[in-house]
């Protein structure tokens, strides 16, 4: 799939806002992939999507796929929000995470958490990617580390 064009990758992700700087960001979500840009002259990761690095001002940033390892730095419990696809806020409080990645402190992802307790997501509490479906799309979410395999 990465051989799409970008306006195919618009038409099959159209509830999202794919734009040149993310493109390769989205690109990834098809292949199961969650890719962050780095910096290929200081090495920094940076999200979400910009064409310059932050940190050197370098131009040469390329999306890269990370481990989606890493621990729950924030945690929210929404109970009520807009409507979205496997949320039910009467069912108890949709869980939220912000998981700091391990490939580079302060590099963070918000997502949300499945196959656990809501009672039992924790900061600090370990954590891998995984991938659900939502609007017809693969989605980036997280689980407990050592619970299953990432698909």
């Amino acid at each position: 799939m990465s051989n799409m064009s970008d306006a195919d990758l618009v038409e099959r992700l159209p509830h999202l806002p794919v734009d040149h700087d993310n493109k390769d960001f989205y690109r990834g979500w098809l292949e199961h992939e969650l890719r962050f840009n780095r910096c290929g002259d200081c090495g920094r990761w940076h999200h979400p999507a910009r064409p310059m690095c932050p940190s050197c001002w370098s131009w040469n940033v390329e999306a890269k796929p990370v481990s989606g390892r890493g621990t729950i730095h924030l945690v929210m419990l929404l109970h009520q929000g807009p409507p979205a696809e496997g949320v039910d806020y009467s069912a108890g409080p949709h869980p939220v995470v912000v998981v700091e990645l391990e490939e580079q402190e302060g590099l963070r992802y918000t997502s949300t958490i499945v196959g656990t307790d809501v009672d039992s997501v924790t900061i600090g509490m370990p954590v891998e990617l995984t991938w659900i479906e939502r609007n017809g799309a693969p989605f980036p979410v997280f689980q407990p580390a050592g619970t299953g395999a990432t698909q």
